[in-house]
């Protein structure tokens, strides 16, 4: 099963999911904003049902909101109207085929997406190529080679039935190293706890 054929039937069960810690959501959506300028253009790749977004669109020029399920932004579509925001548009499109052109974006978000990616490598190059000189990178990732064997052994299991999406495996260190590679500058980074996302702010170096 694709990747947009997995999350186009996840989609309404996704949309109908409660913020699983409101409280370290609310604080990375603030450590975002505290970046943000009314002048700058964001990219959010992964933006599911749009609810980030939504959430930054208030605090910068545009945001262009991308992901590779056409029900994703189905959804999102709905929710953007019923905001009444006018400053933020759907692309269906991966990382590689989006439309960005090089250094057109002030800031690029990726939350809930790096570990679902068949090449994080190649989309983190792609992300850098489209920064301005002085953009940031902002990305919350599950490391999933900190979980325990069971949840990491099932997980290919549930894929070959359909229950589970592409899942790649890595480090909260070995993601940074990766991030570093492809020319980002550490700007913050943290975790809640133990088996939790990691929440990382990357720079790319301005002229």
């Amino acid at each position: 099963m694709s990747s947009a054929t997995f999350w186009n039937k996840a989609a309404p069960r996704y949309a109908a999911m409660k913020i699983s810690d409101p409280e370290i959501y609310a604080r990375k959506l603030a450590e975002t904003q505290a970046l943000l300028r009314p002048d700058m253009h964001m990219v959010e790749f992964g933006c599911g049902t749009g609810g980030t977004a939504i959430a930054h669109a208030p605090h910068v020029a545009h945001v262009q909101a991308v992901d590779l399920s056409r029900a994703m932004l189905d959804l999102a579509a709905d929710k953007v109207a019923q905001a009444g925001v006018k400053n933020v548009t759907l692309e269906c499109a991966a990382i590689e085929t989006a439309n960005v052109a090089p250094e057109s974006a002030d800031i690029v978000l990726a939350m809930s997406l790096l570990h679902l990616l068949p090449d994080h490598n190649a989309a983190l190059a792609r992300i850098f190529t489209m920064l301005r000189p002085g953009g940031y990178f902002v990305s919350s990732t599950a490391c999933i080679s900190k979980w325990n064997l069971p949840i990491r052994t099932a997980i290919p299991l549930m894929r070959l039935f359909g229950k589970a999406p592409l899942v790649r495996y890595f480090s909260p260190e070995s993601l940074l190293n990766d991030m570093r590679r492809a020319g980002f500058e550490d700007h913050s980074h943290w975790q809640p706890g133990r088996g939790k996302a990691m929440f990382a702010i990357m720079r790319k170096q301005a002229r």
